[in-house]
């Protein structure tokens, strides 16, 4: 008989079964030929290759062929469809078969005519990564639907060319009994495939699972002695967040400082001015001034770390019970170590990672609150082994013998594999039996545990480190300009140190009075140095310091923004950061979870669909609908009951019975609370929990199920599932997850439902509602027994525990019966759809990216103001890398030929086609698509893809990305953005933890970003511009004094003057414009969104505006020097005729320069305060009183000899006082018609808004006029672009050239705009036209 192959969907899957009798030569293949389809179909086939054998070679060769069959069930066989085969066990005993499918049944029982051949469709989309043996690879099967039940179908094979009608007859005969008998040989190997199963989980201590040739040894684990030596040392539990001690802080902290590039300078700097005779500017000019900034640096340090110390030390003091030789002692907590039995009493924090040995509740049960770990304030359950639940007395714990295996410390919250290996068979430990440092005992009076992790090697301890460091773009500027001012110092280090050379060379011979004819005169590397360090400060010193100081001071504003606080939650605004105060003016792109972030996360259960009709609850249960038709016995009364009892039993909700008999459910999350409360809104009330059992009262009637296993919810399996016994002793299982995978594990006969349900499903989807589907399974009490055991050895195997646990899974889901569907609301928090609509008019792109539903999110789009009705919304929901390309690559095209650079259209996109889209391959045209649209949401994504998007956008466009969220799997993509920003909500903590700023509620983000976010921005920019121009305003001077000073080094100023320059006579002006400057009031950056444009597209601080500033401070260093140089030139410039020297001329300069700069504040300044004018005229009065002061210090003190005498000198000149009226002013005069001339022909819509403040007018003219202005010039750049377009397409029918569209920058009426940001009605417009893109759908609403 010739082999047979079946062809389907271009793939080929031929296994020759060698059993059929009469067979005496046998072999077993497996051929695949991969095409384009994800679907394999497996063939059995029969060869008969010799006509007859003997008996016993026959039945040899059975026993061979069965081991192979075994062989290749146990490799090739997908864990979700063991129970298909499994039910074949009872399929001639019994009428039904137990799960499996009814044409199974009809063809194994004969009703199919022909079965020479089955073919056996393995529909599993799971892989068996844990179960299949390292040295036997696994079969790679692919599924052929979404279901993953295993079916077996009939096929008519080709006639045997020359066969006889009896021969056929008799070969079918034999075909269907050799069918029957490989059903049965099926049945024993997937029993016996279970069994194998088990042995892969054997004791992880003798024999461990071998993934990847990994051996486990003990280095890999952590083993405890109980009441015993332990086999190795561990920490103790003292803990230290203090980062210096006495002895590591000089070295730590100078480490530290000396990390920035400007410390090293300005260090390198007072380390060659030490060389003799080098330094013009004295020796600790400008050592002086570092170890002043490095000592409020280390005061700074000094106290946080002293309130680190504190803190740690009230902690390391603490006290708890500790069995020690029999007796409870009390010892402090860092007292404690690894392997210790202690006890921990109501209402106190557990002082190490325990594990829970028993408790003073029935079951060792205990209640715990781990807002310290999380955030989360609901009470948790855990619960101890059964078999040490019993020792509670003193004498029990003393006699508890054995040993805890377990996994090494890590951070993983959630997370913890151990074995109790005490009497008999391993006992597994998970995290129900942690009681983590940090969470405090609640309502139990007592809890004995064994410390496994102490100090710094707890969980909690683990998680205490800082999010990973980021740099603002202003700061990346600021040290780019640094670099260009040092080669600027070299260059002019250079040309000086030449200048003297030529110059020395040339009057040496004529000039030998002057002793410049010595080696160190004529030698060039001297003069280098010279004026390396004469020109040092043209790098501010103080800068560092200055903009730590501000930006802590800063962020304090935020702190104590009372607009920002949440009075419900009791929860401020919090900066965990300040080095990025300023990158809140520059956000580009917003990344937004949804639930929990825009919605509330408070969940209220609202609709059901159970068997084709929807339920909705009513005041009381009697007056609904779903619990009429139970009572009236309704034909579907059946399917309700079962779907009321799923709701009330698969979860892990804690009830609390209170005084006056009400029950308040805790819950790990809002949805669970909301579903059991759904229930008990129908009559099914979820009242006791135990350990064993739960029980509910189903409509007056008391039902006790028994919790055989409960497989719990992780993001990879987007399901929760309970075993339970009924109380008919039935097993049966619950589970309850999104329908993505739900539907792919239904059982193919049970159908009913399932269309409709899926209506219903979209039809809760378009209103918002958050949608979980509802199944059910029975399972054999064998099949059951068996997976138990396969399970329990993956519940305690210490290496891939998780994994093996959902495989584990896998096999028990499969099979299920759909009962329905839930709808529960998240409402969208106060202000959300407000402020989304004010980030959209500040230019800003709003991406949502979230778990739910492709409905729900567009739903919810709208509710926010994210998409408008004038919007078209674009769906990418393909299925295949292919198809998405083709998609991303179609509507790319048809964007560019638009010639429209910000479409108003919303890209929807679904979690598998951005797999797909994320690709190496697709990632640059799907990045180009989004870029194009206004608004893109992504749904059905991981925590990783929304890192991953965060990350594209960030990489690709290099703009300030912001992204905020509220749970745990927010933290990738919060870490990943620019800003990271961490709502303060229902899921806890761990965001905000995570992320740089901390609000309460999304609408808090509005305020802190077209706020704080634009005047920091604005404030920083003006400090760093500031500081280099004061610096290089008088730092320069010393070059043009070098002119008259035959390039020698000598300095025009006092040594002191110049180091005391930057951190006292000029500090106080930056601090000033840094903590108090704001162009608008907060009431008016709200209210016109369009002011924070300035800031977004970096106006204030850029390589263009900083040279501006530059060449603005050598101008002013020109008058500063030359028009006092003139009217000393005459050298006479008292009455009576005598005269000075240059310290004179120096003393002026400095006097000039000093009110010159702090004017130049005041110009600069848009708010004034009475702050900012005690920092400017302070700073001025300043520099006289020093005068006064310094001029009388020698001899006195043995320095500032020269300075003698020095204010009697310059306040008693004429000159000295005319100069001060008339050089500052001819200084700034350029300045100040400047700021005239842009006042008044180039006034931005800030300066218009700004004066009609000032003139306190209402700016909403000036808006209105910025508006119409705009619309007039849409509508002439239009035009021009449409008849530039069409001479474009012209010219491109002629030469092949294509030409796209760009915007410009243009004024208009003397208001900014840019095109790019502001063309919204111009997209509009266009958009409006009825548009359908091909091969997708478009939603014009």
């Amino acid at each position: 008989m010739p082999m047979h192959r079946q062809l389907h969907q271009g793939k080929v899957i031929v296994v020759h079964a060698p059993n059929l009798p009469g067979s005496c030569k046998h072999r077993q293949s497996l051929e695949l030929q991969a095409k384009n389809s994800p679907s394999i179909s497996v063939e059995l086939s029969r060869t008969n290759t010799t006509a007859s054998c003997n008996p016993s070679q026959r039945r040899r060769q059975q026993r061979s062929s069965l081991h192979r069959q075994e062989s290749w069930f146990r490799h090739s066989m997908p864990p979700a469809i063991n129970r298909d085969f499994e039910s074949l066990e009872h399929l001639q005993t019994q009428e039904t078969s137990n799960g499996l499918d009814e044409q199974l049944a009809a063809s194994l029982s004969g009703k199919l005519p022909v079965l020479s051949h089955t073919s056996i469709h393995l529909n599993s989309a799971n892989s068996n990564l844990g179960f299949i043996d390292s040295d036997t690879p696994n079969t790679p099967i692919t599924p052929q639907s979404s279901s993953l039940a295993g079916t077996l179908s009939s096929c008519q094979p080709p006639a045997e060319p020359g066969g006889s009608r009896h021969r056929s007859s008799r070969n079918r005969k034999d075909s269907r009994a050799s069918i029957l008998s490989n059903a049965a040989r099926g049945i024993r190997m997937t029993t016996s495939f279970l069994r194998r199963k088990r042995k892969e989980y054997e004791d992880d201590d003798e024999e461990p699972p071998n993934f990847g040739s990994y051996d486990s040894t003990d280095d890999d684990k952590r083993i405890i002695t109980l009441n015993g030596p332990q086999p190795t040392k561990y920490c103790n539990n003292r803990i230290s967040t203090a980062k210096y001690n006495v002895l590591t802080f000089i070295p730590s902290f100078l480490f530290e400082q000396f990390r920035r590039y400007s410390n090293i300078f300005f260090l390198l700097i007072a380390l060659l001015q030490q060389i003799p005779d080098v330094s013009p500017t004295g020796r600790y000019t400008t050592l002086v001034p570092l170890v002043f900034i490095l000592s409020v640096s280390a005061i700074k340090e000094i106290i946080e770390d002293v309130k680190r110390h504190r803190a740690d030390n009230e902690i390391n003091h603490r006290l708890i019970e500790r069995l020690e030789n029999g007796t409870w002692t009390t010892v402090r907590w860092s007292e404690l170590t690894v392997g210790d039995i202690i006890k921990v009493v109501i209402d106190t924090f557990f002082p190490a990672d325990l594990i829970l040995l028993s408790s003073s509740e029935p079951q060792a049960m205990c209640f715990i609150e781990t807002a310290n770990l999380d955030g989360e304030t609901n009470l948790k359950i855990r619960q101890g082994m059964p078999s040490t639940a019993k020792l509670l007395d003193t004498k029990d714990l003393t006699q508890l013998q054995g040993r805890i295996e377990c996994e090494l410390p890590n951070r993983l919250l959630y997370e913890f594999n151990g074995v109790l290996k005490e009497f008999g068979r391993p006992v597994p430990l998970g995290n129900d039996q942690v009681l983590q440092r940090g969470a405090m005992l609640r309502n139990t009076a007592w809890i004995f545990g064994v410390v496994i992790y102490s100090g710094h090697e707890t969980k909690l301890m683990k998680n205490s480190t800082s999010a990973p460091l980021k740099r603002s773009t202003v700061d990346k500027l600021t040290n780019t300009q640094i670099l260009m001012l040092f080669m600027i110092l070299i260059s002019l280090c250079i040309t000086s140190g030449l200048c003297n050379l030529f110059w020395t060379q040339k009057h040496s011979p004529t000039d030998w009075y002057l002793g410049i004819g010595d080696f160190k005169s004529l030698s060039l590397g001297y003069n280098l140095l010279t004026f390396f360090i004469l020109y040092n400060n043209l790098i501010p010193i103080s800068l560092q310091v200055t903009l730590e100081l501000v930006r802590f001071l800063q962020a304090i504003f935020i702190n104590y923004d009372i607009e920002m606080y949440h009075a419900e939650s009791n929860m401020p605004a919090s900066a965990r950061t300040s080095n990025l105060n300023e990158e809140l003016g520059l956000i580009k792109y917003i990344f937004s979870d949804k639930t929990g972030t825009l919605t509330r996360n408070v969940m209220e259960f609202k609709k059901c669909s159970i068997a084709k009709r929807i339920y909705q609850t009513e005041r009381t249960p009697e007056e609904s609908e779903l619990v009429q038709n139970i009572l009236r016995r309704h034909e579907s009364s059946r399917d309700i009951e079962e779907f009321l009892v799923l709701l009330s039993v698969c979860h892990t909700v804690i009830p609390e019975k209170k005084e006056d008999g009400t029950i308040i459910y805790h819950a790990a999350s809002p949805d669970e609370r909301a579903l059991v409360d759904g229930a008990r809104r129908f009559g099914y009330i979820f009242d006791t929990r135990t350990p064993e059992y739960v029980e509910i009262n189903a409509l007056g009637k008391r039902m006790r199920f028994e919790v055989l296993n409960v497989l719990e919810f992780t993001s990879q399996r987007k399901r929760m599932s309970v075993i339970v016994r009924t109380p008919e002793g039935k097993i049966k299982l619950f589970t309850k997850g999104a329908d993505s995978v739900i539907y792919e594990r239904l059982s193919p006969r049970d159908q009913a439902y399932r269309e409709a349900t899926l209506q219903h499903l979209e039809e809760f989807a378009s209103e918002g509602l958050r949608t979980l589907c509802l199944a059910v399974a029975d399972i054999d009490p064998e099949v059951y027994e068996e997976w138990t055991h396969t399970h329990h050895k993956a519940s305690i195997a210490l290496q891939y525990r998780e994994s093996k646990l959902e495989d584990s899974s896998n096999l028990i889901e499969t099979n299920l019966r759909l009962l329905g569907a839930t709808a529960i609301e998240d409402k969208l928090q106060d202000g959300v759809p407000e402020t989304i609509d004010a980030l959209l008019q500040a230019g800003i792109y709003i991406w949502v990216l979230t778990g739910d539903k492709q409905e729900t999110a567009i739903n919810i789009g709208y509710s926010c103001k994210l998409i408008s009705n004038t919007m078209d919304i674009l769906i990418l929901n393909e299925g295949s890398l292919d198809a998405t390309r083709d998609a991303v690559l179609r509507h790319v095209g048809e964007f560019k030929s638009s010639s429209t650079k910000d479409a108003n259209v919303a890209l929807v996109i679904d979690g598998k086609s951005l797999k797909y889209a994320l690709t190496c391959d697709l990632r640059g045209d799907f990045q180009e698509l989004c870029l194009m649209c206004r608004v893109v949401i992504c749904c059905r994504v991981s925590p990783i893809q929304k890192a991953e998007v965060v990350d594209m956008v960030t990489q690709s466009t290099k703009a300030v990305t912001l992204a905020i969220g509220d749970g745990a799997n927010d933290v990738a993509m919060i870490q990943k953005a620019s800003v990271g920003i961490g709502i303060s909500g229902v899921e806890g903590l761990q965001a905000a933890c995570a992320s740089d700023y901390s609000i309460a509620q999304f609408r808090f983000l509005r305020r802190l970003i077209l706020v704080h976010g634009a005047w920091n921005y604005a404030r920083i920019s003006k400090l760093i511009l500031y500081s280099f121009y004061k610096n290089v305003c008088l730092y320069v001077i010393e070059l043009w004094f070098a002119l008259y000073s035959g390039w020698s080094g000598q300095i025009l100023f006092e040594r002191w003057t110049i180091g005391l320059y930057n951190v006292v006579f000029t500090a106080m002006p930056p601090f000033a414009i840094g903590l108090f400057e704001k162009f608008c009031t907060a009431d008016t950056m709200l209210r016109y969104p369009l002011l924070y444009k300035p800031s977004q597209n970096a106006k204030l601080f850029n390589v263009r505006v900083f040279w501006i500033w530059i060449f603005n401070a050598l101008l002013h260093s020109v008058f500063l020097f030359w028009l006092p140089l003139f009217a000393f030139e005459s050298e006479s410039i008292w009455s009576d005729g005598k005269t000075s020297d240059y310290l004179l001329l120096g003393n002026m300069v400095y006097t000039y320069v000093i009110v010159t700069v702090c004017l130049k504040a005041g110009l600069i300044t848009s708010s004034w305060t009475w702050l900012t004018h005690a920092a400017i005229w302070g700073s001025i009065l300043l520099w006289f009183l020093f005068v006064l002061i310094y001029s009388h210090i020698w001899p006195s003190l043995s320095f500032a000899s020269n300075f003698a005498g020095m204010d009697s000198q310059l306040l008693s000149t004429p000159v000295f006082w005319f100069a001060l009226i008339l050089v500052p002013i001819a200084s700034l005069l350029i300045d100040v018609i400047c700021k005239l001339i842009h006042n008044t022909v180039f006034k931005t819509l800030t300066d218009a808004v700004r004066e009609q403040e000032i003139q306190r007018n209402d700016p909403s003219q000036v808006m209105e006029e910025s508006r119409s202005s705009e619309i007039r010039f849409k509508h002439d750049l239009d035009k021009r672009s449409s008849a530039k377009r069409e001479k474009a397409r012209v010219r491109d029918y002629h030469s092949g050239q294509s030409i796209e569209f760009s915007g410009r920058r243009l004024r208009v009426e003397h208001l900014d705009f840019d095109e790019d940001l502001e063309a919204m009605n111009q997209q509009r417009e266009y958009h409006r036209r009825r548009h359908r893109w091909q091969g997708s759908e478009i939603l014009h609403m």
